[in-house]
């Protein structure tokens, strides 16, 4: 009795093993029939000796001016009961900074972040054997904090890399980022692609790759490559409280604004004259969709080709140009990208019923943008509005006070002080400021060849920037 039931086990469990090997069998499979085998790379170092090369640290060195006496107004002039206290010049230091970037072009062209090559008076270009270089700026877009800098003497034998494709790569595929973080030159780390499309509230444009490689400071402006070589990725951000959470530019948005930057020094792009919000499941029955697609129209500004071509406050804007607009994040950028002068077809939902206008993009600039939400622009060259819902998502701001800075244009004044879009302003020379209407009173008050002391919130810590008025 005992055999037979041990013959019973014994042939159950025969079974369940060739069961099991049928279905991993069938898991390998694909959809054309034949198995795949699923590779895990026993190292990475070829790959690492390939792209390595083309990876160059970046130093840079700006002059900033620093307040001698940020108090000037409570000292009174010179020659009061202070004495001339109140008088102490402006002191200029030294800022230096490190960052990573891709050669691109074996004439010197060098891809990396905005932020690391912003406002830099000096840029040092570094290779792997030693070589050092002085590079100039070529251009530099704020907006997706891209910068492509040029090698500014003439140089043989350059290694580069080739930009790939970003919008192939899945959530699970391998990847390597290179760069200087902390300093130390040509790291290299591995882990995988985590997630794709990811909104961070750094611009108006978010789309990034996340990925569980490890990125540290330092290793802004660097290469996130597949395994093939190709970079699919610029790394950009990080999240200082986790882990494993970091940020990159896709090449397919690099793609287009390199090329432009190389061209034109700038970057054009289209604009349609909206404020726009999120579609969520509670709105859109209201707004007579069956589900939570398309981006809700807040505002159109007065003149803009929105009005002209009949848009309204209310409309859902469901296509643009034959591209479905699947949320409220995916049309600014398909705006962007739409030549200006086109004429495109764009499909609304209004009040139910689902029709098509054309509408005529034209050129964004700061004042069209500023007018979209009825923001103020300044002499220092940087836009703020109010605290709302929007920019609070965005920038994910815990104020409850003062003016949030959303746009800054390059190489103004604002710019040269490193006041960054998402920078709260709390303070106007010592002035409270509540709301836009303090922050506009405040500035009412200001005189020319002063110094207005700005105080300023990040990442919940605060500090003050001083600009000389023009």
């Amino acid at each position: 009795m005992g055999r037979r039931i041990g013959a019973f086990y014994i042939t159950k469990g025969l079974f369940i093993l060739a069961l099991a090997l049928v279905v991993f069998a069938a898991a390998c499979l694909n959809d054309e029939g034949r198995t795949e085998t699923i590779a895990f790379p026993q190292s990475f170092a070829e790959l690492a000796k390939k792209v390595t090369p083309a990876v160059v640290n970046i130093s840079t060195t700006t002059t900033v001016k620093v307040p001698g006496n940020p108090f000037r107004q409570f000292f009174g002039p010179r020659g009061g009961p202070f004495g001339d206290f109140g008088d102490m010049p402006d002191k200029e230091m030294k800022q230096r900074s490190l960052g990573s970037g891709i050669i691109v072009d074996k004439e010197g062209y060098i891809i990396t972040n905005n932020h690391v090559v912003s406002g830099s008076g000096e840029i040092k270009v570094k290779l792997t054997d030693g070589r050092e270089y002085t590079a100039k700026v070529i251009g530099r877009d704020p907006k997706t904090d891209l910068a492509l800098i040029k090698i500014s003497s003439v140089v043989k034998e350059l290694p580069t890399l080739t930009l790939g494709d970003s919008d192939i790569m899945q959530v699970g595929d391998w990847v390597l980022a290179i760069g200087n973080p902390f300093g130390l030159e040509h790291t290299v780390t591995q882990g995988i692609i985590s997630a794709s499309g990811r909104v961070i509230g750094s611009g108006p444009y978010d789309n990034f790759l996340q990925t569980d490689a490890p990125i540290n400071p330092g290793n802004s402006g660097g290469p996130l490559v597949n395994l093939k070589g190709e970079v699919i990725g610029i790394n950009t951000a990080i999240v200082a409280a986790g882990q494993g959470i970091g940020f990159a530019i896709p090449s397919s948005t690099a793609k287009g604004v390199v090329a432009q930057l190389r061209e034109k020094g700038k970057v054009v792009r289209g604009w349609l004259g909206v404020s726009i919000q999120m579609v969520t499941p509670e709105l859109a029955p209201s707004f007579g969709l069956k589900e939570a697609r398309g981006a809700i129209v807040a505002d159109v500004v007065k003149g803009s080709p929105a009005e002209k071509a009949g848009i309204k406050q209310g409309d859902v804007i469901l296509a643009f140009d034959g591209k479905a607009v699947k949320s409220s994040n995916d049309l600014p950028w398909i705006v962007a990208e739409t030549p200006v002068g086109k004429t495109v077809n764009v499909k609304l939902m209004r009040q139910g019923k689902e029709l098509d206008v054309k509408v005529t993009i034209v050129e964004m600039t700061d004042q069209r943008l500023a007018l979209q939400s009825g923001k103020t622009r300044n002499v220092f060259g940087f836009t703020v509005d109010n605290i709302k819902p929007e920019w609070r998502r965005q920038f994910d701001l815990t104020a409850k006070t003062g003016v949030v800075v959303l746009q800054v244009e390059t190489d103004s004044l604002a710019d040269d002080a490193g006041i960054e879009p998402g920078d709260v302003i709390r303070e106007v020379n010592k002035k409270f400021v509540k709301d836009l209407n303090d922050f506009k009173k405040a500035m009412a008050q200001v005189k020319s060849n002063e110094s207005v002391v700005f105080l300023l919130s990040r990442d919940d810590q605060s500090y003050y920037v001083s600009i000389a008025v023009p």
